[in-house]
């Protein structure tokens, strides 16, 4: 039996083997005929210098693609870190405190900056209780014969009056009591609105009574005008006895005073009088106003009132000029001072403690550095204040600070970036934001280096 050692044609192994030997004879064929055929040599030469070819370009267009991918790929903006500056510390104004009984005090044209109670009592010390007025009592007699006779304007002189020789000895009788008096000689005329100044200007007490007696035909009656007049406008706080003042049981609270003395700054011809520091009059002579203070710290008005020691008082007016849009109109009343002088005083340094609480605040210097600007490539810069700033406001007012930063088109020196606004009371006041120093664009070194840090051409950046 003859054992067949052919290796089947369908295996594997086989066909691999035969593959490898037709193509190791491909190979010497080829090989044989290059050898042979300079011409085929020369083909396979070309082929191969073509295909390196395509590999270089290739390899220089993938290369140039990156280079200009990354030479013209955006790259996030700068970082801008901020910091809104902090508002300057500002001490709470000090009013000056009275020594005297009670005092309070009124403050119109300043709504927006102190609250609208400053037009009521904005500051007040002491009782509220009623409490003697003294002289201040013929600003109310000079109302209630201004409600029954009015003048149309400020310069109307008025009916006349003609003093008998009752008026006349009015003169001694309060000169005897120590009552200010000023001259009244039989016979005199007078115009009302000249007799209202012999009364409001020297504090003539017996102006006062002769007057109203005049006006109303007696006492009595004058007095029940009165409280009807006091009644009609709420004034339940004051008390009138008699027209000079000269009684301690005229009295009023400061409540009250402080509407009266508007009342009376707002009348025409009683504002001029009052603010007049002397007057002749045919009979009366020169006549002197008793309010020393009128011209100074501002003050325009209104009456004095004196009963002896310890009960010097004052019913006051004044315009203040503190920087704002407008003067105050500031209306006061003092009671009970000590003497004179100390109310005087007093009421100066009240007054300018409130025109000094009206203040100009810095808020700002130009230059002040307020934010930083950095980029990834190294490039900084800073955020500046462009220029110095100021606000006007009163006493600690609190103010309050915001700022608004945008992305500029460009990060170069003196681009305005936001502003800074500072806000206290009714005002406000804003300066620019702006760069000092230039963003420099980063190089292409950088680009080439950083690819990390570019983006698509979506991406923000600039």
């Amino acid at each position: 039996m003859t054992s067949d050692t052919t290796t089947p044609p369908d295996q594997p192994g086989d066909g691999l083997s035969e593959f490898a030997e037709l193509l190791t004879h491909e190979q010497e064929f080829t090989s044989d005929r290059d050898r042979i055929d300079p011409q085929v040599r020369r083909r396979r030469r070309r082929r191969g210098l073509i295909i390196a070819a395509v590999c270089v370009v290739v390899l220089l267009a993938a290369t140039g693609g990156y280079i200009g991918w990354a030479l013209t790929a955006p790259v996030n903006p700068p970082a801008v870190t901020t910091a809104t500056p902090q508002a300057p510390a500002v001490e709470a104004a000090v009013i000056a405190t009275p020594t005297t009984a009670a005092s309070a005090i009124s403050i119109a044209g300043a709504d927006a900056y102190l609250g609208e109670a400053a037009t009521g009592i904005w500051s007040s010390t002491g009782t509220g209780e009623a409490l003697p007025i003294a002289s201040i009592t013929k600003l109310i007699t000079a109302l209630v014969i201004l409600e029954a006779v009015p003048l149309a304007s400020a310069d109307d002189p008025g009916p006349t009056i003609t003093f008998s020789k009752a008026d006349h000895e009015l003169y001694d009788r309060y000169y005897v009591q120590g009552a200010t008096i000023a001259p009244m000689p039989t016979g005199t005329s007078m115009s009302l609105h000249d007799a209202l100044a012999a009364m409001l200007i020297p504090s003539a007490s017996n102006y006062a009574e002769a007057l109203s007696s005049h006006i109303f035909g007696s006492q009595n009656a004058f007095l029940g005008a009165t409280r009807d007049w006091l009644a009609a406008r709420g004034l339940t706080g004051t008390t009138i006895t008699e027209p000079t003042g000269i009684s301690p049981r005229n009295t009023s609270t400061p409540a009250d005073l402080l509407a009266i003395g508007k009342l009376a700054a707002a009348h025409p011809a009683i504002a001029q009088i009052v603010a007049t520091p002397s007057i002749s009059l045919p009979g009366a002579g020169q006549l002197y106003n008793t309010n020393g203070l009128l011209g100074t710290a501002g003050i325009t008005g209104l009456k004095t009132g004196t009963l002896g020691e310890g009960t010097y008082s004052l019913l006051y007016t004044a315009t203040l000029e503190v920087g704002a849009a407008d003067p105050l109109s500031v209306t006061g009343v003092f009671l009970g001072g000590s003497s004179r002088d100390s109310v005087n005083a007093t009421v100066i340094a009240t007054l300018d403690s409130i025109r000094t609480g009206f203040h100009t605040v810095p808020v700002a210097t130009s230059g002040q550095e307020v934010g930083t600007i950095s980029t990834p490539w190294g490039s900084t810069a800073q955020l500046v204040i462009g220029r110095a700033a100021s606000l006007f406001t009163w006493s600690d007012t609190p103010i309050v600070v915001t700022m608004d930063i945008d992305a500029p088109p460009t990060y170069r020196d003196g681009t305005v970036v936001g502003s800074v606004t500072w806000t206290a009371g009714p005002n406000t006041v804003t300066a620019p934001v702006q760069i000092a120093g230039n963003i420099d664009p980063p190089t292409e070194w950088w680009r080439l280096t950083h690819p990390s840090e570019l983006g698509s051409s979506t991406d923000a950046g600039g």
